[in-house]
Order: C-alpha cells, then structure tokens, then sequence
C-alpha cells in the first residue's frame, strides 16, 4: 500500500523498534509464545537474563505484520531488534547465541548476559 501513518507505515515500525534496547516481532506473547520460533527467540532471550525487552504480537495487528517485513526486508516472524538494528530472526539469533556474538551484542547495550556469570560459576569447581 501507500505511506500514510497506520501501524504498518515504516515511520510506526520505526518508533517501535527504537522505543527500547531489545525489540521482539512476534507470533502471541513472551508468556505464551504462538509459534515455535517465536517461543526460540523467548528462551533465547531468557538464557541471557533478558527479561526486559519490548514484545510486539503480530497476530493482534496485520498492518504492523506486514509493515515490519516491509521494514526490515525479511519474510518471516520473529524479527529481533537491537539498538533499532534489525538483528534477524530465530535461526540468526540461535546462531548468535551459540557462537558467543549475543553476548558481545547485549553487552553493547549495557545487558550483561547471565551466560557470564553461569560460566564464572563453572571455572570455580
């Protein structure tokens, strides 16, 4: 569709993505995840201690479903966001959490992963 100033428009996806530090695109809710992937990205999230990020359903609003694959230029949801970056979704974030860049990216944002102190934890037995 055209510009205009709906949920979906690119300068309301905008205000959301940069309203907090994390920002998560998703199918229900952190407390109940309505896909797969979207649940990934909350236990993701939730190994790293980050329990305050911004969640958006996308199932409440079709405008802002479409609007943020507009946006960021991905066909699927979960979409993440860092900073106001687009960061990617399930499979990109899974990655990031195994080989150790989530940790470097939360702290950049002043979150420290509580993956740290779970493996300070571990060098002390």
């Amino acid at each position: 569709g055209g510009g205009g100033s709906g949920s979906g428009s690119r300068e309301a996806v905008e205000r959301l993505v940069r309203e907090h530090p994390v920002v998560v695109f998703m199918k229900g809710s952190p407390a109940q995840p309505l896909c797969g992937f979207s649940n990934a990205v909350v236990q993701i999230l939730r190994l790293h201690g980050v329990e305050d990020y911004r969640a958006h359903d996308v199932l409440q609003d079709p405008d802002l479903r479409q609007g943020i694959k507009n946006y960021s230029n991905w066909p699927t949801i979960p979409q993440v966001y860092l900073n106001g970056e687009f960061v990617g979704g399930c499979d990109i974030l899974l990655q990031m959490h195994q080989n150790g860049d989530l940790v470097e990216e939360l702290k950049k944002l002043g979150i420290r992963s509580a993956l740290l102190d779970a493996e300070k934890d571990q060098e002390k037995k």
